[in-house]
Order: structure tokens, then sequence, then C-alpha cells
């Protein structure tokens, strides 16, 4: 299961009366690592005053890279951290995460991140079996 659904927060969905707010707050409290993550990125993005943070270090376990998937694979939970923070989301290899600016050079740094060649020089035998 993608995310951990209150029964009321299940109820206001049969109504189609969830909030983006509420949304965000079950990610936050669903997904805590790629919540963190996220976090963390935006915070080193925002202190740098570059376009660009990317996280580079394996998850520390299968939970949190589980985590990871789930946050970026799902286009309603990823769209919904996009706008709360402000930022675009890309994702390569089951944990390196990177957060661009909405900045006029983030699209092209966007797009060598997410280019074929990137997604192939990134491979490492460690990370084979994510």
């Amino acid at each position: 299961m993608s995310l951990s659904v209150s029964p009321e927060l299940l109820a206001k969905a049969e109504q189609g009366q969830v909030s983006e707010a509420e949304f965000i707050e079950c990610i936050r409290a669903s997904l805590p690592y790629a919540w963190d993550m996220v976090c963390d990125l935006v915070a080193t993005l925002q202190h740098d005053g570059t376009d660009f943070a990317d996280n580079r270090a394996a998850p520390p376990d299968e939970q949190a890279r589980g985590q990871l998937l789930r946050a970026l694979a799902s286009d309603a939970i990823r769209g919904a951290l996009q706008r709360h923070f402000g930022v675009r989301l890309a994702f390569q290899n089951c944990h390196r995460v990177a957060v661009f600016a909405p900045t006029p050079g983030a699209g092209e740094r966007y797009a060598q991140f997410t280019s074929t060649e990137q997604q192939i020089l990134n491979q490492t035998p460690e990370l084979r079996d994510c």
C-alpha cells in the first residue's frame, strides 16, 4: 500500500472532498523517508541558491527505498510534492532524487538529468537489484 489512509480521509475521497493540505499530510505521515529527503533537498536548494540539488546516497533499507519508489512513481503524489514545495522532481535508480527550482536555467539541467545517457551513466553494480 502506498499511503496509510485514515477512515475519515477515505470517506472524504469517496465524496471527492480531499483538500491538497490533507493529501500532503497523508503523504508526509505515510512516507516519512521520502518526505524528509525531498525536504532536505529543497532546503539545500534554497540554502545554496542554486537551481538543482540531488541525493546520491542509497536508502538505508528496503522500506526506505520503497517509500521513494511509491512517492515518485505516483503521478498524484509526485505532483502534490512538486506543488507543495514549488519544485520539479526527477528520479533515477531507486534512490537518486533531484529537485529543480522553477528558474529559467533549471529546464536545461532537468532535461540533461532525465536524458537516456544520464540514466545509463548513473548505473552501478550495487544498484542493479533495486
